[in-house]
């Protein structure tokens, strides 16, 4: 065995083969010390006698065996899976060899054995080479042909272009399904008298136009959130049979200027084609304000020009004959006098809120496939839910059913009923609060003074129970059913405002007397903010004073210096008169309590142990007569 001291530059080249680099013999002998790190200046190799390599040549199978045996070879690299190997052999010599494919397993094996460096690289075949070069030659191609088809779509080639912006986007149904009729709407009988009669003329015109009468041209319905507006107009298209469109005026509106108009003529140039056909268009005071409201701002453009284009369309020269437009709204006061006209729309039907009667028939209709237990008493419920609408309704009804299921009865009892209503006004109950025995004294004598007030004062509404348990962000409550002349009417004397003052103070004044003028609490925050509201509104919108008279203030605006309508010597003289009411109830509170202190600490102490009561409880044990 010969020994040979190699050079530099033969174990750099070795050294880069080893590290998957291919590179030629350096041209300069020496290079800088630190390329030489991995391999020291001494390292040495023993060579037997075998096939030599040429520097670059290719072996035959035969001479790569052999060398292979004499371990004259350093390291190879494996060429993908096609037999191809790269060779370095120890005098540093590149050179490749080809073998059969079968045999790359059991040669790289036999290499590692003799210690033989093996390394490993991927090579595409064919098939990945043409995949490759078709993907870069065609992409391009195909991204140039999605994008012009987005353009294209753009431009108004497609559906959802911007030339599109301006069709109609109301959803039209040939014939109605809602799964509404005038059967499931209850609580509102003149406006469904009124819009049956649009229904009938749909049906029948002929019953109307031999008297000379003509189809209103539109219906604009009036009234508050949740008082079943919407809920009508499906009935209308429910009950009609013919072409029906519905949409929100607030899809009207764009960034661009002129695509609201262009929507509105879209929309009645579909609805001309099906007449006679339904109209209906919610929330119309998104675009529909008075145009001397917008001040001529340039935003406000396309609102203005939206609305021109309605007014157009609805009574312009050519009409739109067997086309009835419903429209729905909450602020009836902000609509332009020139879309409320008659001729456009010839009906404003105004949507109350329900009377009692009502109340009970919306609450018939949202419990008729709920199982009731036979203590329900739906008239009971009807009564002390006064100013509910029939969205308030529906929520109560599942709201009860809800808390059934929580306690897994298959009926829905009435007091479930009631904990739904006080869930819904005044929060769900907390459960896990605990409360200090003095935070419960202190509650406890609040509560006491509120129902104790309302018993004393004369005429006010019915106590109905007062607790100490927590709900929601109060401590607790105490709660009054309206009598039977105020359920429906809003109808509120002098007297009965004066005593609602005294009974919002009672809490505050009966801890003052229990505990002293220094112990009172933050509890009755919001009892004096109701204190301020209605004094100020007795003074500034239902003139109950002598000083100023029978004069509206505009209390909504009292609070600001523009627009206020008056001068500052009426506003001091206002805050005056707020004042002295509020003095007087708070002296004549304050009598009432402690000339009847022993019964309010008699209340108190049965509401620590009871912690809930009822009205009539409160009364047999204090011994005043609860108000009917």
């Amino acid at each position: 065995m010969l020994q040979q001291k190699y050079t530099r530059a033969t174990l750099i080249k070795t050294r880069a083969l080893y590290n998957h680099e291919h590179v030629l013999p350096p041209r300069k002998p020496v290079l800088e010390h630190a390329t030489f790190k991995r391999i020291p200046n001494n390292v040495q190799f023993n060579i037997a006698e075998a096939p030599q390599l040429v520097d670059h040549s290719e072996w035959t199978y035969n001479e790569f065996v052999k060398s292979i045996e004499a371990k004259n070879i350093f390291s190879a690299k494996v060429i993908g899976d096609d037999g191809e190997i790269l060779l370095l052999s120890k005098d540093g010599k590149e050179g490749s060899v080809r073998i059969p494919k079968a045999e790359v397993g059991s040669i790289s094996d036999k290499m590692t054995k003799h210690g033989v460096i093996v390394k490993y690289k991927n090579k595409p075949n064919n098939d990945t080479m043409i995949t490759y070069m078709l993907i870069n030659g065609f992409l391009p191609i195909i991204l140039i042909i999605i994008l012009f088809r987005f353009l294209s779509k753009a431009m108004g080639g497609g559906g959802g272009g911007m030339l599109s912006f301006g069709k109609s986007q109301a959803k039209f149904e040939e014939i109605p399904q809602t799964g509404v009729t005038f059967d499931d709407v209850a609580g509102c009988e003149n406006a469904k008298r009124d819009l049956q009669e649009i229904v009938e003329f749909l049906k029948k015109p002929e019953k109307f136009t031999k008297l000379g009468a003509k189809i209103p041209k539109g219906c604009l319905l009036v009234g508050s959130s949740g008082t079943g507006k919407t809920l009508l107009a499906k009935a209308v298209a429910g009950e009609a049979s013919v072409p029906f469109f519905s949409c929100s005026a607030s899809s009207w509106i764009e960034m661009f200027v002129g695509v609201g108009s262009s929507r509105v003529r879209s929309l009645f140039k579909d609805a001309a084609e099906k007449a006679p056909c339904i109209i209906f268009i919610d929330e119309i005071d998104a675009v529909g304000k008075a145009r001397s409201l917008s001040g001529g701002m340039p935003g406000n453009d396309e609102r203005d020009q939206t609305i021109n284009q309605l007014l157009t369309e609805m009574d312009g020269f050519e009409g739109n004959k067997g086309i009835i437009v419903l429209a729905a709204t909450n602020r009836p006061d902000i609509l332009d006098s020139a879309l409320t006209r008659p001729g456009r729309f010839d009906r404003k039907i105004v949507v109350e809120r329900p009377d009692c009667a009502g109340r009970l028939a919306i609450l018939k209709v949202h419990t008729k496939k709920k199982p009731l237990s036979q203590n329900v008493d739906l008239e009971a419920i009807a009564k002390v839910t006064a100013g509910s609408s029939g969205a308030d309704l529906e929520n109560l009804a599942n709201e009860a059913a809800i808390l059934a299921s929580r306690k897994d009865r298959d009926t829905i009892d009435m007091i479930d009923f009631e904990n739904a209503l006080d869930k819904i006004a005044i929060g769900e109950e907390r459960t896990t609060s605990v409360m200090s025995t003095r935070q419960k004294k202190i509650i406890s004598v609040h509560e006491s003074g509120h129902a104790l007030v309302s018993l004393l004062v004369g005429d006010y509404d019915k106590l109905k129970k007062v607790t100490i348990i927590p709900r929601g962000m109060t401590g607790g409550v105490t709660v009054f059913e309206p009598n039977d002349e105020r359920i429906d009417f809003s109808l509120y004397s002098k007297e009965y405002l004066e005593n609602q003052i005294c009974v919002a103070l009672g809490g505050r004044i009966a801890e003052e007397i229990v505990f002293g003028g220094n112990q009172i609490t933050t509890g009755a925050s919001s009892d004096l903010s109701a204190v301020m509201n209605i004094s100020r509104r007795m003074v500034t919108d239902f003139g109950f004073t002598q000083k100023l008279g029978p004069v509206a203030w505009k209390s909504n605006s009292a609070f600001s210096e523009e627009g206020r309508g008056y001068s500052e010597q009426t506003a001091y003289d206002i805050d005056e008169e707020v004042k002295n009411i509020v003095n007087t109830a708070y002296a004549r509170t304050m009598g009432m309590l402690k000339e009847n202190e022993t019964r309010l600490m008699l209340l108190a102490n049965a509401l620590i142990e009871q912690e809930t009561m009822t009205g009539e409880q409160v009364a047999e044990l204090i011994k005043l007569p609860l108000m009917n």
